[in-house]
C-alpha cells in the first residue's frame, strides 16, 4: 500500500523548452526541458504498468511510431506502447499529426522514410487547451511546437523515429516499418458528457484516463485498489497527508486515501490501469457544511469529447 508524492525526472530535449511556468519551477534555459517523468517515489517498490509524463516542445518532436505489445516481445521487449495526450496548453496555431493522408505499401513507406517525404504524408490536426488524443500502438504521430502535454502511457518508451528535422538523430527504418499501420486513422469527436465530478476521456485496453473537478471546500474518499496516477491541474488538496497543487503528481496504490480540497477547488488527472471505468473509484463525503455523514457513490461517468485514434 502507498501515497506518495511522485518523484520527477527530467529529460533534457534539442526541441524542448527553458520556462516551464507554471507546471514546474525547474530551469531549463541552459538546456531545454523536453520531459518531466513521474515516478514512484520508493526506488524499491514494484514497477508501474503505467507512466505519467509531461512534455513541453518549443519545436516539433520527431515524426515516430510505437510498436505494440506482440511486436514489441518479439524484439525483447517487455511491452509496447499506447498512449494519450491532454493538451495542457498550445498556442493558436498548434497541431499533432496523427496518421497518414493515405495508405502506404511497406516499400512506399520505406520510401519515404528515406528521402523524406514522410513529412509532408502524416496528417496533421489542429489543438486546443483541454484536448484529448488517443494515439494506440502502431500509429504514426508526432507533435507539433508551441504545447505542453500530459501524456500517460504503457511504461516503456520504445519508440521508431521515421523523420527527425535535422537533428542528426538516427532513425529506425525496419522496426518502424514494420511496427507501423501506415495508413488514415479514423477520428471521432464526441460532444463532452459529464456526470458529478469526473470525466471519462479514455478507456482504453491499457489504460482509463479522467479528469476531475472537484468543488472547493469538499471531501473525498479515493479507492485506489490499482495503481492510481493524479496530476493537479488547477487549485489544492491534500491527497492523505500530502500536500497537492499544480503540476504535482501523487501515487496511490493498493490503499484508500482521502482528498481535502482547498478554497480554490481541484481540477486535475486521473489515470489507471483498464480496460474499465472503476465506479467506485471516488465518493465525496460533501462539504464542512454538509450534515449528511454518508458517502456518495458517483454513478460511472459518459466518455468525453477526444480525439479517438483507431487503427
Amino acid at each position: 500500500m502507498a501515497i506518495e508524492h511522485a518523484s520527477v525526472q527530467v529529460v533534457r530535449k534539442p526541441w524542448g523548452l527553458a520556462d516551464l511556468e507554471p507546471w514546474s519551477d525547474i530551469d531549463g534555459s541552459k538546456d531545454a526541458v523536453g520531459e518531466l517523468w513521474f515516478e514512484r517515489a520508493d526506488s524499491n517498490a514494484p514497477t508501474p504498468a503505467l507512466r505519467l509524463k509531461i512534455l513541453f516542445t518549443g519545436e516539433p518532436l520527431s515524426i515516430q511510431v510505437h510498436p505494440d505489445d506482440a511486436f514489441a516481445r518479439r524484439i525483447g521487449l517487455p511491452n509496447g506502447k499506447t498512449e494519450a495526450w491532454y493538451i495542457l496548453s498550445a498556442t493558436p496555431a498548434a497541431q499533432v499529426a496523427v496518421g497518414l493522408k493515405r495508405h502506404l505499401t511497406p516499400q512506399e513507406l520505406r520510401t519515404s522514410i528515406r528521402d523524406g517525404s514522410i513529412a509532408s504524408l502524416v496528417q496533421w490536426r489542429p489543438v486546443a487547451k483541454g484536448d484529448v488524443v488517443f494515439i494506440p500502438a502502431g500509429t504514426i504521430h508526432a507533435i507539433g511546437a508551441g504545447i505542453v502535454v500530459a501524456e500517460i502511457q504503457q511504461r516503456g518508451d520504445a519508440t521508431f523515429r521515421l523523420f527527425d528535422y535535422g537533428r542528426q538523430r538516427d532513425l529506425h527504418e525496419d522496426n518502424a516499418v514494420a511496427a507501423a499501420d501506415a495508413g488514415p486513422v479514423q477520428t471521432l469527436c464526441h460532444p463532452p458528457r459529464r456526470t458529478g465530478a469526473r470525466t471519462v476521456l479514455i478507456a482504453s485496453r491499457h489504460f482509463v484516463l479522467e479528469r476531475i473537478d472537484l468543488p472547493e471546500h469538499s471531501s473525498w474518499v479515493l479507492f485506489a485498489d490499482a495503481e492510481t496516477w493524479i496530476y493537479v491541474l488547477n487549485g489544492h488538496a491534500a491527497v492523505g497527508l500530502i500536500s497537492a497543487s499544480i503540476g504535482d503528481a501523487i501515487f496511490v496504490g493498493g490503499d484508500n486515501s482521502s482528498i481535502e480540497v482547498g478554497p480554490h477547488g481541484l481540477n486535475g488527472l486521473i489515470a489507471y490501469p483498464g480496460p474499465n471505468p472503476i465506479e467506485s473509484l471516488l465518493q465525496s463525503l460533501g462539504r464542512p457544511s454538509t450534515h449528511s455523514t454518508s458517502p456518495i457513490e458517483l454513478p460511472v461517468p459518459q466518455l468525453a469529447g477526444f480525439i479517438e485514434v483507431k487503427t
